[in-house]
């Protein structure tokens, strides 16, 4: 029976590499993300290789919409074994003493709301299957805070709180929790367009930040997933 992972976030970087590498692997490929021209492109890419792939346009920081977008995903495939969720911000990172509640309140809902959403969505499935997967993709600020980078990063740091504790309680029913903290920029990626382009870092030097091929990422989410070892790995 084929099994279904749903990539949150499928853009130009990340989430095109996750699609192909879970593809390869016989999975079904679920892709959301807000642009539907290129999902749709995506998509057509995948079954051109042979994948069943579907496009489901949302905005992800639009929480209260999750149960709705599960139920579409279940309703086009059936079931959902495997979720990666890892949007990109091109909005711009704030410094601590800048930041004010309402600002935060777009990251807490799209980097630890939305996330909490969806497995209260999809574990109840899984676990009553005894398997599955939630990989979690992030900035490496969310392990290590740093000047002028933050905003996105208390968010990311709650959601990583969050998902340590759901591995601690779920991985002796089958289900795997772990996260990827990318300390680099993506190539490819909405995020590598901004950063480069300034409008993402603004004034900060990006010379010595490494560049990661998403391809690598995607690689160590499948050997996360496969070896069930440890929770989380940071890239490079």
């Amino acid at each position: 029976m084929s099994r279904t992972v749903v990539v949150f976030g499928a853009g130009t970087g990340l989430g095109q590499a996750v699609a192909h590498r879970f593809g390869r692997e016989g999975y079904r490929v679920a892709l959301v993300a807000r642009n539907r021209d290129r999902l749709e492109k995506l998509a057509a890419e995948l079954a051109g290789q042979g994948v069943d792939a579907a496009a489901f346009v949302a905005d992800l920081s639009r929480t209260p919409e999750v149960p709705d977008l599960i139920a579409q995903v279940k309703r086009h495939f059936g079931s959902i074994d495997a979720i990666e969720y890892a949007p990109i911000t091109t909005e711009g990172f704030v410094p601590a003493a800048s930041l004010d509640a309402a600002t935060m309140q777009h990251y807490v809902n799209l980097y630890l709301l939305t996330p909490i959403e969806i497995v209260r969505a999809v574990l109840p499935d899984m676990l009553d299957r005894g398997d599955g997967a939630i990989l979690l993709g992030q900035g490496v600020s969310a392990i290590h805070p740093m000047a002028n980078l933050s905003g996105v990063g208390p968010a990311m740091a709650a959601a990583r709180n969050y998902l340590q504790a759901l591995h601690a309680e779920v991985a002796d029913k089958g289900v795997y929790a772990g996260a990827i903290h990318v300390a680099g920029i993506v190539l490819g990626s909405a995020g590598h367009t901004a950063m480069t382009s300034g409008t993402l870092a603004g004034d900060l030097d990006l010379s010595h930040v490494p560049r990661i091929e998403p391809d690598e990422i995607a690689d160590a989410f499948w050997d996360l997933l496969t070896r069930r070892d440890r929770f989380e790995r940071q890239l490079p």
